[in-house]
């Protein structure tokens, strides 16, 4: 259990930033049994905060689509009229659609599980003791406690304020923290910049509108990519192509040519079930899940899916130093008494500031830790740490009655420009280290310029300590293409020296962010663009830049764990969260890093890569066979003569020329960066092949029907074509499989094996309706098809070179 979770309220000492003080009784909560009433009022935070789809939703997602409607209504024809070898193409569906429903149902179980272990746990007061509880056990009228980078979870009203300050940007807009007083509403969905305080829970459950937005936009999702958006665009256009081509298939069938109704039937049914590319959607969704389950086993929750793809697409990704690079933890090195200060009292001044506040950062635990607490000292009155001042404050009555006002933060902030102190400190700085000013306030805490004339009394050197992947993970970007830059509000020379520690290109050029042109957005975006170090940044500028890099067609990442990257992290194409971070920055990333390991990030980028790729290239199988199926019927209804091939004998071909090697290919390594326009990118080759393709079919086709002649000749006819076909498509998925390795080399000879079993073997020959006769046929097919790959090859290399994606 943490330090917070379980917690005797006392009745704690307070006072506003200007002073004063008192000891104002802190509420006990609610009891047990007002708990226990209220929830069997249902007055509870029922709304489930969920990382996946119910299975219901998967379920229903998978089994009823449009084309499985379709595919259905043909599979029923077909068993009426039989012969059930006809209907193959009905069970492989029922197959596939079983496989899809497995795989995500196991990504499910991989995400609930993570999100488990990664959810909020407010801290709320019962009976008189504050503790850690599961967001939906909070109750109507609970009171909960507030401390910086906390997410408002339930809509309240403000009982207690120790300069508490909320971001409510993410659901009004405005961007600036909004000081919050007692008696004032606090919304959920808003989180908490600086300060603390605590609520009452005024509305819970679905009655909290901005819980009910929150729910549904961190919900797991399919949707939303450019994947999935250009398969269904392409699904929409054969959909529109299957009804006419299916009309003149039964029409030229029955009218022109004269076939019995269940023989035309068959050939419509042989014609229309390969224009449909449907294990395209499936496999799209198996490798998504596959993606999700095998991040999952690195700690790694994806809260929304297509965040796999979205990091894949990344080309600039902006770190936040402290707690991505660096470890959350610092340590003390070095305490510089200024100006004849007694280092003594420094100590006791240092270990005061440290206890007033009872949620320190890093950096104030690290001080913590140095220098304990004197009980002599009396604190009247604080200033928490913003991101945006840069420093926090604290006021004393000192054991002799003194009293005393003093500051601690960035130097460079609370000093003039041109201080004779500020070379030190860049000397400090640029040797990697963290360093804080500790500075007597002249102005009271609550004056707007109470950090100006301060006087200093002592340099507080803090030693950071890098993470050790940091290196490999940043080498990484590099040798991908991938541009990392370092966005932190620390001294640009301090980040700039933590950088070229960690080898980052571009370290020595770090760039204080108050000096950017903020004005003009064009020389913003060079700046920015153009540098990797940025130091002194606020929240807002941190916003700022992630959108100057977008405007000028960057996909950016956004990495970060404290309040100060929320509104950097909502905004950027994908936010990625430590796991340790706060319960804002948590909300609203779409990766969490449960192990706070950075060097899970080339993970994730890894799978983006290889599920993009991977799919692109077998939608380009897909849609070959959707290309030829199309061309074939259109002929065949032209040339008025019978469709050539069975549903069996296309079922065999999509079996072992799209199916079985589609699935291996698609969960294959795959290191190639994703880019963009990927309709255009699969259809400038599927169009190709698969004109070719139905071409050399067709051709052979008409060669056979010349060649074999009779009542029983089609059977003979059809065997030619396909043999054509599939040598055809093996050379299309001969083409995709490339770079070779042994396994591909073996899952392209391996599917030319399966064919050639059926073609000698007599059952199999029986049973697809597949015997070649005689061999000067056989050998035409198999020249035809050689003519056809030798096309492939130079279509595809001439349209590399003339339409490059």
């Amino acid at each position: 259990m943490t330090d917070r979770a379980k917690t005797e309220v006392e009745e704690p000492e307070r006072g506003g930033p200007a002073g004063g003080s008192g000891r104002v009784p802190a509420p006990r909560g609610l009891s047990a049994a007002e708990v226990a009433e209220r929830v069997a009022r249902g007055e509870v935070n029922d709304v489930p905060v969920r990382s996946s789809r119910s299975t219901a939703d998967i379920v229903r997602s998978n089994v009823f689509t449009r084309f499985n409607a379709i595919i259905g209504v043909l599979f029923a024809i077909i068993l009426v009229i039989g012969p059930i070898q006809d209907g193959l193409f009905g069970f492989v569906i029922v197959a596939n659609t079983g496989i899809g429903i497995i795989q995500e149902l196991r990504a499910k179980k991989t995400l609930d599980s993570l999100a488990l272990i990664g959810e909020a746990r407010p801290t709320v007061r019962r009976d008189g003791v504050a503790a850690e509880i599961p967001t939906s056990e909070v109750v109507l009228d609970d009171v909960i406690e507030l401390a910086p980078g906390d997410k408002v979870i339930v809509d309240g009203e403000v009982l207690e304020s120790d300069s508490l300050e909320i971001d409510e940007s993410l659901l009004t807009g405005e961007a600036d923290p909004v000081v919050k007083k007692p008696g004032e509403p606090v919304m959920s969905g808003s989180f908490v910049v600086a300060g603390g305080g605590a609520f009452t829970a005024t509305k819970v459950g679905r009655e909290a509108y901005a819980a009910q937005l929150a729910e549904e936009a961190s919900r797991f999702t399919l949707v939303h990519s450019e994947l999935r958006t250009g398969i269904s665009q392409i699904l929409k256009y054969v959909t529109w192509m299957m009804v006419p081509t299916a009309l003149g298939l039964i029409l030229s069938h029955l009218l022109t040519l004269g076939l019995p109704g269940d023989e035309a039937v068959r050939r419509m049914v042989a014609g229309i079930v390969p224009m449909i590319p449907e294990g395209l959607v499936l496999l799209t969704s198996v490798a998504f899940a596959i993606g999700v389950i095998r991040l999952g086993r690195q700690q790694c929750l994806v809260q929304e899916l297509p965040a796999i793809e979205g990091l894949a697409r990344v080309d600039v990704v902006c770190l936040d130093k402290t707690g991505t690079l660096t470890e959350g933890g610092m340590d003390v090195s070095e305490l510089r008494a200024l100006d004849g200060c007694d280092p003594v009292d420094i100590q006791q001044v240092l270990g005061a500031f440290g206890a007033c506040d009872p949620r320190p950062n890093a950096s104030l635990q690290a001080i913590i830790d140095a220098y304990p607490p004197l009980d002599s000292w009396r604190c009247t009155a604080t200033l928490p740490f913003s991101s945006a001042r840069k420093y926090s404050g604290a006021a004393f009555e000192e054991p002799g009655g003194a009293r005393s006002a003093w500051l601690l933060g960035a130097p460079d902030v609370l000093l003039p420009e041109g201080d004779r102190l500020l070379p030190e400190i860049d000397g400090l700085n640029a040797q990697g280290l963290r360093v804080l000013l500790l500075a007597r306030a002249n102005r009271p805490l609550d004056h707007p310029d109470v950090a100006r004339d301060v006087d200093p009394a002592a340099l507080v050197v803090l030693e950071q300590r890098l993470r050790p992947d940091a290196p490999d993970t940043l080498r990484y970007f590099a040798e991908q293409g991938v541009h990392a830059k370092v966005i932190s509000g620390d001294n640009a020379v301090s980040v700039g020296a933590v950088a070229a520690k960690l080898g980052l290109p571009g370290a020595g050029s770090a760039v204080d962010a108050r000096k950017l042109p903020h004005d003009d957005p064009d020389a913003m975006a060079t700046a920015v663009e153009e540098g990797a170090v940025f130091g002194r940044v606020t929240p807002q500028q941190k916003r700022d830049m992630v959108a100057v890099l977008q405007s000028r067609g960057h996909n950016v990442a956004m990495t970060g764990d404290g309040v100060n990257d929320v509104l950097a992290l909502k905004d950027a194409d994908i936010g990625v969260s430590m796991g340790s971070g706060s319960e804002a920055t948590r909300a609203v990333a779409q990766i969490v890093l449960l192990d706070n390991s950075f060097a899970t990030l080339p993970s994730v980028v890894a799978e983006g890569r290889r599920v993009i790729g991977n799919i692109t290239r077998v939608a380009t199988l897909f849609l070959t066979k959707t290309v030829y199926s199309v061309l074939l019927a259109i002929l065949v209804a032209c040339a008025q003569i019978p469709y050539p091939f069975l549903p069996r004998h296309l079922t065999l071909l999509s079996t072992l020329t799209i199916g079985v090697p589609a699935f291996f290919l698609a969960l294959a390594p795959n290191k190639e960066r994703a880019r963009p326009h990927f309709v255009r990118r699969v259809m400038r080759y599927a169009i190709p092949s698969g004109l070719i393709a139905g071409i050399a079919a067709f051709g052979t086709y008409l060669l056979a029907r010349v060649h074999y002649t009779g009542p029983d000749a089609l059977p003979a006819q059809t065997s030619a074509a396909t043999l054509t076909l599939f040598l055809t498509a093996l050379w299309v998925l001969a083409i995709i499989a490339r770079p070779y390795t042994w396994w591909r080399i073996a899952l392209v000879l391996t599917m030319g094996l399966g064919f050639l079993i059926v073609l000698v073997t007599p059952w199999l020959q029986r049973f697809f309706e597949l015997r070649l006769v005689g061999t000067t046929m056989p050998w035409a097919a198999v020249a035809i098809a050689a003519v056809a790959a030798v096309l492939l090859e130079a279509v595809w290399r001439w349209v590399g070179r003339r339409f490059p994606a």
